[in-house]
This record gives C-alpha cells, structure tokens and sequence, in this order.
C-alpha cells in the first residue's frame, strides 16, 4: 500500500507514502487514494481528516510527468477523470479534511490540497500550478478552486505564468491558514483536527454540506438549505446534548 491510513483517536492520517518519488500521483496511486478515501467517508468514528504526504521534500510533487508524457487523448482524459475523481472525494468527505503541506505542492499537488476545507504549510512548502510550462492547462480541478480561494487575479497569475509560490507569500494570500516550521506541521494539523474533533460531528458534517461549493453557486438555494438544515438539527441528539452541556458549564460528550 502507497496510501496509509493511520488513526490519532477519533483524528484519520491518510499519508501518501512515496517519498522516494517525492509522491508524484501515478493512475495507480489516485486509485488507491480514492478507495481510502472511500473507506474514511464511511467510518462513523473518524470526525476529521489530516491528508499528507511522506517525508520533507513533498507533500505531492504533482503527477508522474514519465507516465504522462506518451499519453494518447483518450489515456490523458482518463487519468484526468481520475485526478477529478480524487479531488472530489476530498471535497465531498462527510468529514473535514486539513491538508499538512510539507514541501513541494505542485500541480496535482497543488490541486489536492486546494480541495481540503483547510491548509496548513511547513515553512519550506511551496505551491505551483505549473501546467503551462508543460504544455497544458491544470487537469484536476486547479482552475475551478484556486480562483475561489485566493481570487480570480492572483489564481490567474499563479495558472499564466506557473511560477512557485513559497509559504509566506501562500499565507498573505488566503492560500494556507497558517505556516509551521516542518517539526511542528503535524503538531499543529493535530491541534486543529482536535478542536474539530471536540465538537458535534452531526453539526460539522453539515456545515461542511452547507459549504460545499456547489451549494455556494446559487445563493438563495444555499441560504434555504442552511435554514432547513438548521431546523433539522434539532432533531438530531447532539443538539439537545450539547445545549444542555453549555447550559450547565461542563464540556459535551458528543458520540460517534
């Protein structure tokens, strides 16, 4: 197995494990992230997801450009499907998913982590949609989410030109939430999945729903959809559960 998945009580690692490869996604490995992944959105007792990479140099150097290079169309399409097929399965997780950039984020790299509800980098990240320079566009998703995430004009300047964006410049602009020094990544992605974690997994499952950037293209939709949501809440036992905890100062004890 390329992909691991480890567990930190109710926090999951999925961990891309091909640091001698600096991680480049093969069609292979997509396809085994994505049955991980499959397994994850199932498993009730995982509240929250940390995704990232093996070793210092790379959280996902991008795709495996040897066996790009001699693609037909129809092979190309494919592998791209399956790049979609990954990013989606990030995105549409019933869980939230922190993405623990340490090193190279590049392309498919890149587009990954731009799927995850939040990124964290390691001092030496650095994020790239270098498509361009190879002679296509990004495949898996990067034109869609970047924009949405850092803005159309920075998105646009990081797609034309396919220059590296190093962690200080990713954290001025909304790129990444925060910057740790590469001892201290997994620390902190912990931290944040801890906090997640504490909370009613019935009411973050589906805020992460309500955020989803699908239900973001028609707004009134969305707005609706919040207010049933809300409403059906409190049928939900968490509710009651952690009312009742706030009402009588003590930490609730939400269950799986």
């Amino acid at each position: 197995m390329s992909i691991d998945l480890g567990r930190d009580g109710a926090i999951g690692i999925v961990t891309i494990n091909q640091p001698e490869r600096m991680n480049a996604m093969t069609g292979a490995l997509l396809a085994e992230l994505i049955d991980v992944l499959h397994t994850v959105a199932v498993d009730r007792s995982i509240r929250v997801v940390i995704l990232t990479g093996a070793g210092d140099r790379a959280f996902v150097a991008g795709a495996d450009i040897g066996q790009m290079a001699n693609m037909t169309a129809d092979e190309a399409f494919e592998f791209g499907r399956l790049g979609h097929a990954a990013s989606s399965a990030i995105e549409n997780l019933p869980q939230p998913v922190i993405a623990a950039v340490n090193g190279y984020a590049f392309g498919g790299g890149s587009e990954l982590a731009l799927a995850s509800d939040i990124r964290i980098a390691s001092t030496n990240a650095e994020f790239a949609q270098p498509e361009v320079k190879l002679g296509i566009p990004p495949g898996w998703g990067g034109s869609q989410r970047l924009p949405r995430i850092v803005g159309p004009g920075f998105a646009a300047e990081m797609i034309f030109t396919g220059r590296r964006i190093k962690a200080d410049e990713a954290l001025r602009t909304g790129l990444v939430n925060s910057v740790h020094e590469s001892s201290m990544l997994m620390d902190a992605a912990k931290a944040i999945a801890g906090q997640i974690a504490e909370n009613s997994p019935n009411a973050v499952r589906m805020s992460k729903r309500l955020m989803n950037p699908a239900q973001r293209d028609n707004p009134a939709a969305s707005l609706a959809e919040e207010g049933r949501a809300f409403g059906r809440a409190f049928e939900h036992p968490d509710q009651e559960l952690g009312m009742t905890a706030f009402l009588e100062k003590r930490a609730a004890d939400y269950q799986d």
